[in-house]
């Protein structure tokens, strides 16, 4: 699914003005969706950065919520429930980035030469453990597919060579990724 310029502008919108109303403690906009892919169901992640460092990223993996919900409640749960960081303050509005991704259904890898760096995202999965990396953040960290699939199994709290176990699920994913910055 490709989004439009208005519909990546609205989604944006919905992170900014939610963010906004809850961390200066105003009631929450309601947001009337006019088009029919901001409908959809869709898993998406929205992730904030502070002076280019992550600052939160929160996301659905599967498709729950019509997109434009699941990104107005990953922002919020971005911005104020991601356990690796503290509320967002108000004062932090001004240097926040906002991105936003919206992602294809997981898809089971049967051999990882199927995973494309960069195109593609990873979700790992053993036993009671899982961890996701989003396809931009292979790129962010110039990785190659090796490395990409370590760094999953880690965020997963596996051992790095986890990808290599039999009992070890991978799944690859694409993500329509986009920003403030764009």
């Amino acid at each position: 699914m490709e989004l439009t310029k208005k519909e990546k502008a609205t989604l944006l919108d919905i992170v900014k003005k939610i963010i906004a109303a809850k961390v200066n403690n105003k009631d929450l906009p309601k947001f009337t969706i006019d088009s029919a892919t901001l409908k959809e169901k869709r898993g998406a992640f929205v992730t904030l950065k502070k002076r280019g460092q992550l600052r939160g990223c929160i996301g659905y993996i599967k498709a729950i919520e019509p997109l434009w919900k699941s990104v107005q409640e990953m922002a919020l749960a971005a911005a104020f429930h991601d356990p690796r960081f503290p509320l967002l303050k108000p004062e932090e509005l001004d240097g926040l980035t906002y991105e936003i991704s919206v992602l294809s259904p997981l898809q089971r890898v049967q051999d990882i030469h199927e995973i494309q760096v960069g195109n593609h995202g990873l979700y790992i999965i053993r036993g009671y453990n899982s961890g996701l990396l989003l396809p931009q953040v292979a790129i962010e960290y110039g990785w190659d597919r090796e490395v990409f699939l370590k760094e999953t199994c880690c965020k997963a709290g596996l051992p790095s060579q986890a990808w290599l176990d039999e009992e070890t699920e991978i799944y690859i994913f694409s993500a329509d990724y986009f920003g403030d910055a764009d």
